[in-house]
């Protein structure tokens, strides 16, 4: 049976614009209301509230209290009434506190409006920046731009107002600039990740171990810069905090993740499905080395760029210690160079084609989880790279299969063939 012949480009446009209209016409909805609450009660923007706090700390030059959540509560209550009771765990670097500084100087409707604005930019400019370089998928653009727009992860990320886009930029100059051959520039860009390091943990691993010292020595510099900017501003004492809050991270995570299934990385698919913490850590430490090992190999064949860079975003997601939904906004990049690459690749497995559907899909499907206890975006997100490791090892499916992967006439789908357009 071929799993992947119903993937037309007809189809997957309608389920963009389906997806599209009936997530963006809820949300629209939902935040219709008078007061900076929407109709569930939530603040609007979520996770935002606690950037406009730092930024608002940053204005004052109080490097003491970013890491006092009892201080961040009070001036987020003062500066945001209707926000009265909401704390939150500070966990990120100092310097983040300095990108939103100047938001600070506005009303929180105003920042939020802004903020949302500026991540829409960033993510349609790396999806547009990927795009171009898919030449595949150049005939495509309304369908990748309403897929694009229907991805459940760049719905979570406007909603809960996070910085995830900000990942996906380091990611995507990253691509671009190993697409160059540029590999100390690329480190540069992935460096930058120091302000979520949990998104850093799968390319340091890979980088080292295969060798690659000019992306890690940019890296490095990159990460160093970005320390150096919070130290000059503030001094070293909130740097140390920082550093004091990671190493009580553990005994922080009930706190920190009070929605697990909200999160798709191998250690919560665990804790979600082992009632014993001690087994749960054990299956992930084995489970993530095992992923590394498959994602080293890939890296070191060394045959596609796409397939390599596809490999680590996707070894990204399940490796991380924590990855809330909003951030699998990082495989947007994996999900277009994929597909592009399979539409050039007909002789590559069954099913890749729905795999890739499935992981772009199935975040929606992770409230289900609170009952089931099984994330099955990363059951998927497992099998799609295991798919990339058996397409290295057996060297078959690496190479385009003639003149499909460049028809005038006609495109291959992601199996079979169908009229361009």
């Amino acid at each position: 049976m071929n799993w992947d012949r119903w993937l037309t480009p007809r189809r997957l446009r309608a389920h963009g614009l389906l997806l599209a209209l009936t997530i963006w016409a809820f949300y629209i909805w939902a935040i219709a209301t008078p007061t900076l609450r929407d109709r569930n009660g939530n603040l609007k923007g979520t996770d935002f509230l606690h950037f406009y706090t730092l930024g608002s700390l940053a204005i004052t030059h109080q490097g003491s209290e970013l890491y006092n959540m009892d201080t961040q509560a009070a001036v987020a209550a003062q500066r945001v009434p209707d926000a009265r009771g909401i704390r939150y765990l500070p966990l990120y670097p100092p310097q983040v506190s300095l990108v939103f500084a100047p938001l600070a100087h506005l009303s929180y409707g105003c920042a939020l409006a802004l903020w949302w604005l500026c991540t829409a930019v960033i993510y349609g400019a790396c999806c547009y920046a990927i795009w171009r370089v898919c030449p595949n998928l150049r005939d495509f653009g309304g369908t990748v731009a309403l897929v694009a727009i229907a991805f459940p992860a760049f719905f979570h990320l406007i909603a809960w107002g996070q910085t995830s886009a900000l990942a996906l930029a380091c990611f995507t100059a990253g691509f671009l600039l190993f697409r160059d051959q540029r590999d100390f520039a690329a480190g540069l860009a992935l460096g930058c990740l120091i302000f979520k390091p949990q998104l850093a943990l799968a390319a340091a691993i890979v980088f080292i171990l295969t060798g690659r010292w000019r992306i890690l020595v940019g890296s490095a510099l990159s990460a160093a810069a970005q320390i150096a900017a919070g130290i000059a501003y503030y001094g070293v004492e909130p740097f140390r905090s920082w550093l004091g809050t990671l190493r009580a991270v553990p005994a922080l995570l009930p706190s920190f993740e009070p929605r697990p299934y909200q999160t798709h990385c191998l250690r919560t698919f665990w804790s979600m499905l082992v009632p014993w913490s001690g087994a749960a850590l054990g299956l992930y430490v084995v489970s993530a080395i095992v992923v590394l090992a498959g994602t080293i190999a890939i890296w070191k064949h060394q045959e596609s760029l796409s397939l390599e860079y596809s490999a680590l975003l996707l070894a990204t997601v399940l490796v991380s210690p924590h990855l809330t939904v909003y951030d699998l906004v990082i495989l947007a990049p994996a999900i277009l160079l994929l597909t592009d690459w399979l539409i050039s690749h007909p002789s590559a497995p069954q099913g890749t084609g729905t795999l890739i559907y499935l992981t772009c899909a199935l975040p929606l499907l992770g409230p289900f989880t609170r009952w089931t206890h099984i994330q099955l975006s990363v059951i998927v997100m497992t099998a799609l790279l295991y798919l990339l490791w058996r397409m290295r090892e057996s060297g078959d499916s690496l190479h385009p299969s003639g003149a499909h992967g460049n028809s005038k006439e006609m495109r291959i789908g992601l199996t079979g063939t169908y009229p361009r357009g």
